[in-house]
């Protein structure tokens, strides 16, 4: 009689309890990712609020908005706010010099936040965990109004969690709100705040909290 040649039920188990382990802890290590991205984000959004009130407290004027940057930092100079006590320009401003730019220059030449303080990239905000960018502005988004920052790219999941973090989860209620980041050359400030963070692999947002 000729003897079949194959896996035993015991040899297939144990293959099986592998595969297994090894999906866990794939799944594991995505889900470690996920949420040390969910804190640097988070981190972002306190560290720029502490930021903004260490100038205020010391300077007495807003970042960005300092008429008075130039006084103090030549690297400032031809580069000042106008002192209206806001923040114009999107937070993810390209435009050299809007006050939205200015408030991370001024910020880093106060020692606040870390970054460039010449140069091309002086004014840049600075990038996420997302690949996105963290930003600041008083041009109103989504219906939150005064100073808010901002950071974009964020996955539905991540987005949903900062909400959830410091406010009621909603994009579209409380002191946070999110909204689908929109096609290239649209301002932020024209998308309307979405009803939900949808997790579908394909869409981000932007997700904004007043300072």
């Amino acid at each position: 009689m000729k003897r079949q040649n194959g896996f035993t039920l015991i040899e297939i188990a144990i293959v099986l309890v592998i595969i297994g382990l090894l999906l866990g802890g794939v799944l594991k290590g995505q889900e470690m990712i996920t949420q040390a991205k969910i804190r640097n984000v988070a981190n972002d959004f306190n560290g720029t609020s502490a930021a903004y009130y260490a100038y205020q407290d010391r300077y007495r004027a807003m970042p960005g908005d300092d008429p008075n940057a130039a006084t103090r930092w030549t690297a400032a100079s031809g580069t000042v706010g106008n002192g209206d006590a806001k923040v114009s320009g999107e937070y993810n401003s390209t435009t050299a010099n809007d006050e939205s730019r200015l408030f991370w220059l001024d910020l880093r030449l106060a020692g606040l936040t870390a970054g460039p303080t010449t140069g091309a990239g002086s004014q840049n905000q600075p990038q996420n965990a997302t690949g996105g960018v963290t930003g600041a502005t008083s041009v109103s988004m989504f219906g939150l109004n005064g100073l808010v920052v901002c950071s974009d790219n964020l996955p539905g999941k991540i987005a949903n969690a900062i909400d959830s973090q410091f406010d009621d989860g909603v994009p579209n209620t409380g002191s946070v709100r999110g909204g689908e980041t929109p096609a290239a050359g649209t301002k932020p400030s024209t998308v309307t705040a979405a009803s939900a963070y949808v997790d579908d692999g394909s869409k981000t947002y932007i997700v904004c909290k007043n300072i």
